[in-house]
């Protein structure tokens, strides 16, 4: 699996939990949320993602998007 493809899969789930957690505990769990798309924003505009660095390092192969 390419870099591009465990990060969209990790935001999806991170933003899928907070909302659950939102609705299950406190609503402040919609920050995580805003966190989540505020990155995605600022990574397509710059092309740099913490978590696609995190990922290269570790050795995940790279996709189109983060290389």
């Amino acid at each position: 699996m390419s870099i591009d493809r465990i990060v969209i899969m990790f935001a999806g789930i991170v933003v899928l939990a907070s909302v659950a957690l939102s609705q299950l505990h406190h609503v402040y769990w919609l920050f995580v949320t805003a966190f989540v798309g505020a990155n995605l924003l600022q990574a397509s505009i710059s092309g740099f993602c913490p978590l696609a660095k995190i990922l290269k390092a570790l050795g995940s192969k790279p996709g189109r998007a983060f290389s």
